[in-house]
């Protein structure tokens, strides 16, 4: 820890995590949101399905940590909804264990403290026709498709009703943009642009502000670390008093909600 004891918001999952502090991601975002009010943890692994994940859960979320994080947002099911190698290699996870691990992810998280929330995203879709014509590289062996991922999507949203779980279905909140697959997914057909990530954000915030968590998590309901007034900031007009800007969010090109 460094400083104040700040609520901690883990981001975990696959590499929509990993690069979500890049190129205006939404983990950057939901950072800038944040400030001074809690810490926002990137634990985010490219390429990783579930199964890896459960493999070293408990050294990612250990249930000894001194501190635990207060809301864990997690992502899985792009990697394992891409089809299966004959190889048998690969991401690929059946939909059944999908679900089935995935409740193991919950059931871990929620584990970890009576203070520990939980939101669980679902898989966005793609842009097939980029992902049809980049068969190279990294890519090559890679064959996902909308119609697949709708099935993962819907089923982890299923299962996070039946587990009373906080979700968010991106799958079909991104798609009522009719620009969505060239505004919202990245030049990779698979990964999230600024503005798609501003929309992720967008719909997290709303999940935060609406749920009835107690303490509220909102970012509006949490106090600003060190807010207080002090002589040391600029001198207001008046000549006699300062300018307190610690709640200044005027830089931001989005006033959340």
């Amino acid at each position: 820890m460094v400083g104040p004891k700040r609520p901690v918001i883990a981001l975990f999952g696959s590499s929509f995590v990993q690069y979500s502090f890049s190129n205006g991601g939404w983990g950057a975002i939901l950072a800038d949101v944040y400030a001074r009010k809690a810490d926002i943890v990137m634990r985010g692994y490219q390429g990783w399905n579930t199964r890896r994940a459960l493999e070293v859960i408990d050294e990612v979320f250990p249930k000894d940590a001194l501190v635990q994080p207060s809301l864990v947002i997690v992502y899985f099911g792009g990697n394992d909804s891409i089809e299966e190698h004959p190889s048998g290699l690969g991401p690929h996870v059946p939909l059944e264990e999908y679900i089935e691990n995935m409740r193991k992810i919950a059931n871990h998280i929620k584990s970890l403290s009576k203070k520990t929330r939980l939101i669980m995203l679902s898989c966005p879709p793609v842009n097939e026709e980029i992902l049809q014509n980049n068969k190279r590289g990294a890519l090559t062996n890679v064959t996902r498709t909308n119609e697949v991922g709708k099935r993962y999507s819907d089923a982890l949203i299923m299962m996070c009703k039946e587990m009373k779980i906080e979700a968010v279905d991106f799958f079909h909140t991104i798609q009522k943009r009719d620009d969505w697959e060239t505004t919202c997914i990245a030049r990779d057909g698979i990964h999230l642009t600024e503005e798609g990530s501003k929309l992720l954000v967008g719909e997290i915030l709303k999940v935060i502000k609406n749920v009835k968590w107690e303490p509220s998590l909102y970012w509006k309901s949490l106090p600003t670390e060190f807010g207080e007034n002090s002589d040391y900031y600029v001198v207001a007009p008046d000549g006699a008093s300062t300018i307190n800007p610690s709640d200044w969010t005027y830089h931001r090109k989005i006033r959340w909600d």
